[in-house]
């Protein structure tokens, strides 16, 4: 490693090198390699003029000699390249965060490179003290901080906002990823239904019954019908008239949740009598749910594991035991997903998820008071599953 490496790596000629240049360049070779180049290669950058200065070698050493000997955390490495002053900072004080270099998309990259260009125009006038931040000033930090977030925030020539352009591809990367998992997941479903020896039939009488108690349900104040109600979309429209279109509404939100809970809903001590009346079974040790958490563990569950449990369930057919603890090791045990660590940690917080889960599924009759799959919940849980992942119209 010497100073044609380091030009080379930065696509820049020495005299121009920046101290990024120099700490990236570093960081491309073994720790190792790098302390032996050091006192070479601050030689090299004097003679052309671009000696940098004794807080950077001093902080290049330190950093590099944790690195070597294997004390240096990720988080060290990073601060250390953003203390050279043109370095953004992963994440602001404010939370915006840049993807790793490897993830960004083209408006991210373009964005990132400006930032950069932005620091080192920055650091020329001398509103930005690259000693101090290697020196760790929390004052100098501070600054270096603000002045990255006026940047994100300030729109550019052309009218775009820099951190507003940023998150907005990344949401769209995210829902294209996501959109592609219910795709796949979907596709999956078909191909495990497909090859049931025996097809689950609607039971009539069961689903008229439980559309009837379902209505009813949804007309009371407070937990559960709140929960149920934001999953299916029904806070801002009428229920439906039909039973089979009512129940798998309301079935395939609580697998895939429609909307949240109306920022003025929350749980009132006095509808803790009402959910102890509706849960009489004490599913819940007698106590009631937090609405928040209950949706926080619905939005938590993943696709794999739905397919896991609905394949199980569909497969193995009314009676089945359809437990928090039993749909863990339904899912620990799936073929149809990929295998992970059975650990006891894993197991607990999957029955923690699905504990809401196969609560609601008793209001809908998808299991019974001892909470095993009913004839209904094994005709409807793959249609809710169908219809929650499906494309909308």
């Amino acid at each position: 490693m010497d100073l044609d490496f380091v030009s080379a790596h930065a696509g820049r000629p020495a005299a121009a090198l920046t101290r990024r240049d120099v700490a990236r360049a570093l960081l491309g070779v073994p720790s190792g390699v790098a302390l032996v180049a050091l006192p070479d290669l601050r030689r090299e950058l004097m003679a052309a003029g671009n000696p940098l200065s004794p807080p950077f070698w001093e902080s290049a050493r330190a950093t590099l000699g944790s690195i070597e000997s294997g004390v240096a955390t990720v988080g060290d490495v990073q601060r250390w390249v953003e203390s050279t002053g043109s370095e953004p900072i992963l994440m602001t004080p404010s939370y915006f965060v840049w993807a790793e270099e490897s993830e960004r998309g083209p408006v991210a990259e373009e964005m990132f490179d400006l930032l950069v260009a932005h620091l080192e125009e920055r650091m020329r006038a001398g509103e930005i003290d690259p000693d101090a931040l290697a020196t760790g000033d929390h004052r100098a930090r501070r600054a270096y901080e603000e002045l990255q977030e006026r940047w994100l925030g300030t729109p550019l020539p052309d009218g775009r906002v820099p951190g507003f352009v940023v998150s907005d591809e990344q949401d769209e990367e995210l829902y294209a990823a996501v959109d592609e998992e219910e795709a796949l997941a979907l596709s999956e479903l078909h191909r495990i239904m497909g090859e049931l020896d025996k097809q689950p039939e609607l039971p009539v009488a069961d689903l008229v019954r439980a559309g009837t108690q379902l209505r009813e349900l949804l007309g009371r104040p407070g937990y559960p019908a709140s929960v149920l109600r934001a999953c299916a979309g029904f806070e801002e429209r009428p229920l439906p008239e039909a039973d089979a279109e009512l129940w798998l509404a309301v079935a395939a939100g609580i697998a895939g949740p429609l909307s949240d809970l109306p920022e003025e809903a929350d749980l009132l001590e006095e509808f803790v009598d009402l959910y102890r009346e509706l849960n009489d079974r004490e599913l819940n040790d007698g106590e009631p749910d937090d609405e928040d958490t209950v949706l926080a563990n619905l939005f938590a569950i993943q696709y794999a594991d739905w397919l896991a449990v609905v394949a199980a369930l569909a497969r193995l057919g009314p009676g089945v035991l359809a437990s928090p603890e039993r749909i863990a090791r339904m899912i620990s045990e799936s073929e149809d997903i990929d295998a992970y660590d059975e650990s006891p940690d894993d197991l607990d917080a999957t029955e923690v998820l699905f504990g809401p889960v196969v609560r609601l599924w008793g209001h809908l009759g998808i299991v019974d008071a001892d909470g095993v799959l009913t004839p209904l919940g094994w005709w409807g849980l793959p249609q809710a599953l169908e219809r929650a992942w499906s494309p909308a119209d």
